[in-house]
């Protein structure tokens, strides 16, 4: 999805596309992080 996202902001330039792409990109790197010290690290659910 982020690739043709940035395929199409090349294309058009158009702002609402480049906002998306953003958004995917913050997306993207929240998924990447790791899990916080108080949660079970195979799913990183939190621990009560």
């Amino acid at each position: 999805m982020y690739e043709f996202t940035w395929k199409v902001f090349k294309e058009t330039g158009n702002v609402n596309t480049y906002l998306l792409l953003k958004e995917l990109e913050k997306e993207e790197h929240l998924n990447i992080l790791p899990c916080r010290e108080n949660t079970d690290e195979a799913d990183c659910t939190q621990v009560t």
